[in-house]
């Protein structure tokens, strides 16, 4: 099995390079990220809701598609709330620890929630087809 990190067992350019990663840096960049498909995901849910809201009561499932994007825009500004939050915690100091682990909990708790919701619209989300057909090849067969 070929180890994962030969050049820094030799020392050489690897080494220098293991330790100046910054913990920090690599945090920053991924909450940055987080929070570019947080603000994707609400921003597909506000099209979807103008969608629903746009077709009415003519979409087979008006009230529950309404019902769950309103839940998943509620969860996400929740879950933003969280983070606002638990940013404000010093964890260097200890009596912080206990309710910032919980706050994150509770944040993790939010966007399973949100996860679950926008499968659960994807699933009931039905578009309407053109009269033109599918789109699939098939549909180019002409019946006789």
């Amino acid at each position: 099995m070929a180890s994962i990190l030969p050049a820094a067992l030799n020392g050489g350019d690897s080494d220098r390079v293991l330790k100046s990663m910054d913990a920090n840096r690599y945090a920053t960049k991924k909450t940055i990220a987080q929070g570019m498909l947080d603000i994707a995901l609400l921003t597909a849910n506000a099209s979807q809701l103008k969608y629903i809201l746009q077709v009415g009561e003519k979409h087979e499932f008006y009230t529950l598609m309404l019902t769950l994007i309103s839940i998943s825009i509620i969860l996400q500004i929740a879950q933003g709330v969280a983070c606002i939050v638990l940013a404000n915690f010093d964890i260097n100091k200890e009596v912080n620890h206990k309710i910032a682990n919980l706050v994150q909990n509770v944040s993790l708790g939010f966007n399973l929630s949100t996860v679950v919701v926008n499968i659960m619209i994807n699933a009931l989300e039905v578009k309407q087809m053109n009269d033109q057909g599918s789109g699939f090849p098939g549909s180019l067969i002409k019946e006789e």
